[in-house]
């Protein structure tokens, strides 16, 4: 944007950093001077294309490129009219035909191809479906109105937030200002230790402090656009936050295995009865790495044990030759 300037007087931003450019419905731009000399009776022509332009239609450029300010203007006057939803089509093909031909007409304007074809294409549009335009317009207005409305109490609920912050500063202000007049002719007229009277006068501000925070920590309720209110008077609407009953947090319950088989020995057993006789010792970095012998030789006898059936109620016989 800095690189542009005017194409009638030459004026570029490094030369003027307040110059603005300002472009109409033709997409040539022009600086705001040479616009107010060349508009001076409200409307007039072009200097590049001739076209005839009136002096109400220059708005100032936004994008770099003025052909997408062009597009970007032309665009917002076709949807003014073009302004059919997907539910006035019955099927989804239809209305998809329908923004295929305005991307058309869009393209075709805004680079000047077919203009007579394509103006009269509009007003036959318009002819035909004059109603449901009208009935799309009432409708969008109305919707517009509201989100205006909504975004108004917003303004005016932040207004008044912002107002009641600067007033509580004020307040908070003028309390130091009162307290440290009250300490000072505390300290002058009275004849108690002054290092008492001030550990006296610091103590009393912190808990008003602390009372302070105390009242202001309650949430305010907020509405937003959406409607959706915020604090106390918003939670109503919603599920109300469990509590977690009081007890521990985690109980610990051991694992117990079922064993079809005999009992398997326990650890001091492992090491009485001799099991370990037949296992490795472990070296230094087995212990290192957490192997011990006697945890091996458990599990394996666990594991031996689990795989047997034992009935100790039912005895075996003798075979009787």
């Amino acid at each position: 944007m800095e690189d542009q300037a005017c194409p009638r007087c030459k004026t570029t931003k490094y030369r003027n950093p307040s110059l603005k450019l300002m472009v109409n419905v033709c997409g040539h731009t022009l600086c705001e001077s040479c616009v107010d000399l060349l508009f001076l009776k409200g409307s007039g022509s072009c200097p590049e294309c001739k076209t005839p332009l009136k002096r109400t239609h220059f708005r100032v450029q936004m994008f770099e490129d003025a052909m997408v300010e062009k597009e970007v203007d032309i665009r917002k006057r076709i949807l003014r009219d073009f302004n059919k939803k997907e539910e006035d089509f019955s099927t989804l093909r239809e209305y998809n035909d329908y923004l295929e031909e305005i991307e058309n007409i869009v393209f075709n304007l805004s680079n000047n191809i077919d203009i007579l074809e394509t103006n009269k294409k509009i007003e036959q549009y318009k002819r035909e479906n004059r109603e449901i335009i009208m009935k799309n317009k009432t409708k969008l207005g109305r919707t517009e109105c509201e989100l205006q409305e909504l975004m108004e109490l917003e303004k005016q609920k932040e207004e008044e937030r912002r107002l009641e912050i600067v007033r509580e500063e004020m307040e908070l202000k003028k309390k130091k200002i009162r307290d440290k007049e009250a300490l000072i002719d505390e300290l002058m007229f009275s004849e108690g230790n002054a290092k008492n009277i001030v550990e006296t006068f610091a103590s009393t501000i912190q808990s008003a402090k602390e009372k302070a925070t105390k009242t202001s920590s309650a949430p305010r309720a907020t509405q937003f656009s959406t409607g959706i209110k915020f604090g106390k008077q918003g939670t109503q609407g919603f599920l109300p936050v469990p509590k977690i009953e009081e007890g521990p947090l985690y109980k610990y319950v051991p694992i117990e295995q079922e064993m079809e088989g005999p009992p398997a020995p326990i650890t001091h057993e492992v090491i009485s009865r001799g099991y370990l006789n037949h296992i490795r010792a472990e070296t230094q970095s087995d212990k290192a790495g957490g192997f011990r012998g006697t945890i091996a030789c458990l599990r394996a006898l666990q594991e031996a044990m689990a795989g047997l059936y034992h009935n100790p109620s039912q005895q075996i016989e003798p075979m009787s030759l």
